[in-house]
């Protein structure tokens, strides 16, 4: 489905909007899909587990096709933030098919004795998210103590670009991210965006757990109405410029004659 000119107009202006924001915060975003590049950004961070196999280039087939990714650099062009997006044709089989089947390129390396015998289990939802889907992952976020970019509201306009991106360009069925959790116990489906938040977990050769992951995810019409919302940050300026109108009117001098 093409985008209207209206709709294409209207996500410039408010991923410009956006991206100023960052800027201002002390981010500038880079978006791409060379995933050569990405894997070399990601090598440099050695305090980070490994890149997933999902997005890794040298151990799957991703490029400008099937994915992109979004990388944030501080002032000092130091890497502060990652995330990236793959496109997946799942027509005629479920999300809990496909995990199954791809589980190696989904679970956190070095997080259960045995890849070959560990399974996601858990959501409903897995059974009926199907046809053309997405995967959002390896989002990262650098927080330097309570004055960082987390506390300062960027995690969810960060994001936000992704998802906005992504929707234009392949208008999925689905998208969907796996999050620990601690942080799904947080909300951290509605800092990324997502409306469902379900519990799942990991489960190794001897049934134990080896990582919980919940499942979150939006179907078609969650994203038509996520794109349809102001960015949070856009609407608490929009209410300030209405409140300081509100002061002006309030405090105007009024004309007898009216």
């Amino acid at each position: 489905m093409l985008m209207s000119p209206s709709r294409l107009f209207e996500l410039t202006r408010q991923l410009s909007d956006t991206l100023t924001e960052l800027e201002q915060a002390g981010i500038r975003v880079e978006i791409g899909d060379d995933f050569a590049k990405y894997r070399a950004y990601r090598n440099q961070q050695h305090d980070r587990s490994p890149l997933y196999p999902m997005f890794d280039v040298t151990r799957s087939y991703v490029d400008h096709t099937n994915g992109f990714w979004v990388c944030g650099f501080n002032t000092d062009g130091e890497l502060v933030h990652t995330q990236a997006v793959r496109l997946l044709d799942l027509t005629g089989i479920s999300l809990a098919t496909h995990l199954n089947k791809h589980r190696h390129k989904y679970i956190t390396p070095d997080s259960t004795p045995d890849p070959d015998l560990t399974f996601y289990s858990g959501p409903d939802a897995l059974h009926i998210i199907t046809g053309k889907v997405c995967y959002q992952g390896d989002f990262w976020l650098r927080a330097r103590g309570l004055g960082g970019p987390r506390s300062q509201g960027t995690t969810s306009l960060l994001s936000r670009v992704l998802l906005e991106v992504m929707i234009a360009a392949w208008n999925p069925s689905f998208v969907f991210a796996l999050v620990p959790k601690p942080l799904a116990a947080k909300g951290a489906h509605l800092r990324y965006g997502y409306n469902h938040c379900d519990p799942g977990r990991w489960l190794g050769p001897d049934q134990q757990i080896t990582e919980e992951d919940y499942l979150i995810w939006m179907g078609a019409n969650d994203m038509a109405n996520f794109v349809g919302r102001t960015p949070q940050n856009l609407q608490r300026t929009t209410g300030m410029l209405t409140a300081a109108e509100s002061d002006r009117k309030r405090n105007a001098p009024t004309n007898a004659n009216a």
